[in-house]
């Protein structure tokens, strides 16, 4: 499917937006998420409210929603559009309208079947940060790393949006991955990662200026999946890190709670980051995702970036979706394999988890994803480059440790 112009796009966003509202304890161990810099070419070693029209009926509200999850089925006829970082041609930003949502649509946004929200399976991007640096490597010459960074590229790993792309990076980034995911029938993660005061000014700091110019930015990424079959995970570490730099945070909720629903407008599934089972406790963690908007939402991640086992994250999460009136979540396993080594940043012998999958079962578990990308850095610590750059001895770590099973 070719793709549309801003203008196409943009009524496309308020016609989705009007067809769905119509129808439809700080931690000892921090969960860090590292920003990826998608023009670098370089690989590290590690030296040693508006009022709301009445609600249609149930049955009306789950056909609205199956016919847009639908849309991705038919895939794109054309190439993918690749990335242009050269590019200095920026797209207006479709106005995407700030409309309260029907209880029946949030509730269809949460009950819909993973088999469904996941349609054809997760995306593999072949183009991934993991692929790019299995090419760099190999021509290098350094083969065995070049192997590690092969070994992870051929999992779905999620495609991470913040400050380091330009609007039009931002948009060709978007297009590309959501192009070439349809072509093949499956469904691309996304993750954002641009909030003001990213990451409490540690390794990865930065972000939007201020909560307009973020506001303006979450807009943008909306208009561009509206329409799409997507899942995105919300701004890892941002409620969490309340607890460790409140005075940089004041109002945050709020400001993911409109992000959000701009999404929900949009016709994307959601999930907002919750940390780990060692960081915020489920009742108060519970608390800031109601904040949050995590009723416009499909639910929350866990574990995104960090090393807890599933069994413990499962536990924790189920408390908080206990207490968020049943919100479905997501587990990262990108790095679990070994569990908890007793450090967030590219910690010491660390593996692989699982790989990722879709979940059928009676809990509110609906997949074991690869949040964080395997093999960058969380920053300048144990060895690591800076934030977000591959870490070429730390992925063979990683592959060597993985989890069997």
């Amino acid at each position: 499917m070719t793709h549309m112009t801003p203008t196409t796009r943009a009524a496309v966003v308020l016609g989705v937006a009007v067809a769905l509202t119509a129808g439809l304890a700080v931690a000892p161990a921090r969960a860090h998420a590292a920003p990826v810099d998608p023009s670098a070419t370089s690989v590290t070693a590690s030296p040693t409210t508006a009022s709301s029209p009445p609600a249609r009926s149930s049955k009306s509200a789950e056909r609205a929603i199956a016919a847009f999850t639908s849309r991705g089925e038919r895939g794109s006829t054309g190439a993918p559009v690749s990335p242009d970082p050269t590019s200095t041609s920026v797209p207006s930003v479709p106005s995407v309208p700030s409309v309260t949502t029907p209880a029946a649509v949030s509730q269809t946004i949460r009950t819909t079947p993973t088999t469904t929200l996941f349609r054809g399976g997760l995306y593999v991007d072949p183009a991934g940060e993991a692929a790019r640096a299995a090419t760099t490597l190999t021509s290098e010459g350094r083969t065995a790393e070049a192997a590690a960074a092969r070994t992870i590229s051929k999992q779905p790993v999620a495609t991470w949006l913040g400050s380091w792309l330009t609007d039009a990076q931002l948009v060709k980034k978007i297009d590309g991955t959501v192009a070439a995911a349809e072509k093949v029938g499956a469904t691309p993660l996304f993750v954002t990662y641009n909030i003001p005061n990213r990451d409490c000014g540690s390794h990865s700091a930065g972000g939007s200026a201020d909560n307009a110019a973020y506001l303006r930015w979450n807009s943008l990424v909306a208009s561009r999946l509206a329409g799409h079959r997507v899942v995105v995970v919300v701004e890892p570490d941002a409620l969490t890190l309340i607890s460790n730099c409140p005075e940089q945070t004041s109002g945050r909720e709020a400001t993911i709670a409109s992000a959000v629903a701009t999404l929900a407008d949009a016709g994307v599934p959601a999930y907002l980051d919750a940390g780990n089972s060692n960081w915020v406790p489920p009742q108060t963690m519970a608390a800031r995702l109601k904040a949050a908007g995590v009723d416009r939402a499909r639910g929350f991640a866990t574990n995104v970036s960090n090393y807890y086992p599933v069994e413990s994250e499962r536990a924790y999460a189920e408390k908080v979706s206990l207490a968020t009136g049943g919100a479905r979540y997501v587990i990262d396993t990108s790095r679990n394999g070994r569990g908890w080594k007793g450090t967030w940043c590219n910690a010491p012998g660390a593996g692989l988890g699982v790989v990722p999958s879709v979940q059928t079962g009676t809990t509110k578990l609906d997949a074991l994803l690869w949040i964080k990308t395997p093999g960058a850095s969380d920053g300048e610590c144990n060895g690591g480059p800076a934030a977000g750059k591959w870490h070429a001895s730390y992925a063979v770590q990683l592959v060597a440790n993985r989890a069997t099973g």
